[in-house]
């Protein structure tokens, strides 16, 4: 199997001033993804636009419909067409096949459709084929949308145990400071010691914007630690993807910080949306941070049991203060885990390999 790299373009690199596709970019970049294909890379596009790309429904059709939401899920269906055709057009130019994968954040949620989504992908990635996925706007509510496409591609990268993903913006990478402060620096390699996290945040605002800001850097951090590398890069360079896979300087890169199971960057994906939670005591909070030692949930340390929930299903975990620890897959149900908490001797709800500690 080769190198494998998720590509994360944002609407602000994809569209012009005018909102409308740039056609010029999108093109560059499809170039320079061709190239990595030729080079052994296996290429995984995960593509904002559609809404822009439904920008161009005649106005006489948009007026007939009243409802904003409603308006947006047109133009993001219409438009994930014209989006797909130009991808389809400008890789078959270089003469690669594309598939369209249209995802929700529910299938993250189960097990059974993560690892189908995930056999889906591997299947195109192996045949040679470059999986484009979007979030499908038409169907996401509110509590089943993703944060933004950085996430999606942070949750692709982890699926598909992904060497690289690059995160492409608008700003060459993430400052030190005020990107307005001609002392400002981009950070060539990001180093949690040196770069303390909230403070590069609050003096990079102006950059991306506060929310921009720290969810991409929270995203990095997060994926990096899975064992991906990240870059967070400018997407108008003509030759940025070459340069974030060779040894040239390009971006704020994020070092692959070991390796992590499978079954655990499945966790990473689902500790959003668990079925239940488990509030534990300060003994079993240690042990579980205790990075000296490999431990599962027992249900000696858990003071109380929220629910319902079934075997299989990934509950979070949670301090006596309330706050997330982590996530893990629950070995048996919720009526089951109330009934043994507190009690020696009994097997673990969570075992180490089905569990996932937050940052």
């Amino acid at each position: 199997m080769g190198q494998r790299i998720v590509v994360k373009i944002g609407s602000q690199v994809l569209c012009d001033p005018n909102g409308a596709l740039n056609r010029d970019v999108l093109g560059s970049l499809v170039n320079q993804a061709s190239r990595l294909a030729a080079d052994g890379w296996q290429v995984l596009v995960v593509s904002s636009g559609a809404v822009a790309a439904g920008g161009g429904i005649p106005p006489d059709q948009l007026r007939r419909i009243s409802d904003p939401v409603a308006r947006k899920q047109v133009m993001a269906a219409t438009g994930q067409v014209r989006l797909m055709e130009t991808y389809r057009k400008l890789f078959r130019q270089q003469g690669l096949t594309v598939a369209q994968v249209l995802t929700s954040k529910s299938d993250f949620q189960t097990r059974r459709h993560y690892l189908n989504m995930r056999g889906c992908i591997e299947a195109l990635l192996t045949a040679g084929i470059v999986p484009v996925v979007n979030e499908n706007d038409v169907v996401a509510i509110t509590e089943l949308m993703f944060t933004d496409n950085d996430e999606l591609a942070g949750l692709l990268a982890g699926m598909v145990n992904a060497d690289l993903l690059c995160l492409l913006s608008t700003v060459p990478g993430v400052y030190d400071g005020d990107p307005e402060d001609p002392d400002t620096q981009c950070i060539a390699t990001w180093d949690d010691d040196k770069y303390p996290f909230e403070e590069v945040v609050q003096r990079g605002t102006s950059a991306l914007g506060r929310g921009g800001m720290h969810s991409k850097l929270a995203l990095a951090r997060k994926t990096a630690k899975l064992g991906t590398e990240v870059v967070i890069a400018d997407g108008a360079d003509p030759e940025i993807l070459v340069k974030v896979t060779s040894a040239e300087r390009a971006g704020t890169r994020f070092p692959a910080q070991g390796e992590t199971s499978p079954a655990k960057r499945w966790l990473a994906s689902a500790d959003g949306h668990a079925a239940g939670y488990v509030s534990i005591n300060d003994g079993a909070a240690a042990a579980l941070l205790d990075q000296s030692r490999l431990t599962s949930l027992l249900p000696v340390g858990i003071d109380a049991v929220e629910g319902p929930f079934n075997a299989g299903d990934v509950v979070q975990i949670r301090d006596p203060a309330g706050r997330v620890l982590g996530c893990g897959r629950a070995r048996y149900g919720f009526e089951e885990a109330n009934r043994l908490k507190g009690r020696r001797g009994q097997k673990a709800l969570i075992h180490y390999d089905y569990l996932y500690l937050v940052d």
